[in-house]
């Protein structure tokens, strides 16, 4: 790809990714960020908002998150705004469908426009593991998603596997179940931060940290996280 296209594609990306952010930027009140009542009265209009059309809202939230994942945006906080407005069963199933689409269409956009780049950037450092996934590409992927991505950022995690060349199926699918742990944890944080607010009349990180809805979750992170890294030595450690 000529240089001149991917400066156009670049700018292309940068203009929506500044649109996007300035549209969820600014309809936050900047000088009320540190007063609760604040964050009491948009737990309320959210409820409302969501309460007068789901379906509608969940269409909504699948377009901004798969967008939002193509332009390299961070998995973290769309997984806790999916738990904080549609609870943690809801929210992980539409985050898990709208990610996972996400991912695969930058993997895709990643393959057919960004291959040279991506294999000039990681093919050095991850050429071991090309024959690992040749040999069974879904089960490696299903792995490493389980991994949480080897702590790799999420925007590079979903572009690594164009040096290995998996299959649209098998990426798609080994991204849905294999995110299914982590974001089943990251939703019913948010979720448990929408309760909180939703009963308390301060705020207190020590208070959020130690109600059940948010500690439970974060014990299981924190289970999972080992988890992982019992995985990566097991899958990807030479």
């Amino acid at each position: 790809m000529s240089n001149k296209i991917k400066a156009i594609l670049g700018s292309i990306y940068l203009i929506i990714l500044t649109t996007f952010l300035y549209l969820i930027f600014s309809e936050f009140d900047v000088d009320r960020i540190n007063d609760f009542s604040y964050y009491k009265e948009l737990r309320i209009n959210i409820e409302q908002l969501i309460g007068q059309n789901l379906y509608l809202n969940l269409i909504i939230f699948f377009t901004f998150s798969m967008i939002w994942v193509v332009l390299l945006g961070f998995g973290s906080p769309i997984l806790i705004l999916s738990g904080i407005i549609f609870g943690k069963w809801i929210g992980t199933f539409i985050s898990l469908i709208s990610i996972s689409t996400g991912s695969l269409c930058l993997y895709i956009i990643g393959k057919y426009f960004f291959s040279d780049l991506i294999h000039q950037i990681l093919k050095k450092k991850f050429n071991k593991f090309i024959e690992r996934f040749q040999k069974n590409e879904f089960y490696y992927f299903l792995a490493f998603r389980a991994a949480g991505g080897l702590g790799i950022p999420f925007g590079l995690q979903n572009l690594l596997p164009v040096i290995f060349n998996i299959k649209n199926f098998n990426y798609f699918f080994a991204s849905l179940f294999g995110f299914i742990p982590h974001f089943f944890i990251w939703n019913s944080v948010g979720a448990g931060i929408n309760e909180y607010i939703k009963v308390s009349d301060e705020f207190s990180l020590l208070m959020l940290i130690m109600s059940e809805e948010v500690y439970i979750p974060l014990i299981t992170f924190v289970v999972l996280f080992l988890f992982s890294l019992f995985i990566k030595k097991k899958f990807f450690n030479d």
